[in-house]
């Protein structure tokens, strides 16, 4: 009797001990993930390339504007994005044609150049290209101009 009391005593204080060393365990993990959460949360998580013009002005560096024409804005955002720079496009709808505003961040001015650079040749080369709509004209007076064929139908039936 006495061995058995021992016995479940030993269990008792074993069962005890291994509880609370899972409970350190799980503890200390969750510690761990508790400060890997911190260490992601203070990570600088700013938006890059296109944003609003608010998600602009609350990084607090400064911002810049300049005006780019009604043509070439997809081109426009593919090169800044391209660039890595952070900008927003504003529409001002009072003029006839509507014209846009491009804002970036004052930080950005190096790279804006080299984007505005870029922008500025293939706006020039889109203007020097003629147009499909010319060439198609040409085309067609070309084939206007050349004499028609003239076609003969003729029936052969074979024996």
């Amino acid at each position: 009797m006495q061995e058995e009391i021992e016995e479940k005593t030993v269990r008792l204080a074993i069962t005890g001990s291994r509880l609370t060393v899972n409970g350190i365990i799980s503890a200390v993990r969750l510690y761990m993930r508790h400060r890997a959460n911190k260490k992601l949360d203070s990570i600088d998580t700013h938006i890059q390339g296109k944003q609003s013009i608010d998600e602009l002005i609350k990084q607090n560096q400064g911002v810049t504007s300049m005006e780019i024409g009604d043509k070439g804005i997809k081109t426009f955002e593919r090169i800044a994005k391209k660039y890595g720079v952070d900008f927003a496009i504003m529409k001002d709808k009072n003029q006839n044609p509507p014209v846009y505003t491009a804002f970036f961040k004052a930080r950005d001015t190096d790279a804006l150049e080299s984007v505005m650079n870029e922008y500025a040749q293939k706006m020039v080369k889109r203007e020097q290209r003629p147009s499909v709509r010319e060439k198609l004209k040409r085309l067609v007076e070309k084939v206007k101009s050349q004499p028609k064929k003239t076609r003969t139908k003729k029936k052969e039936h074979i024996r």
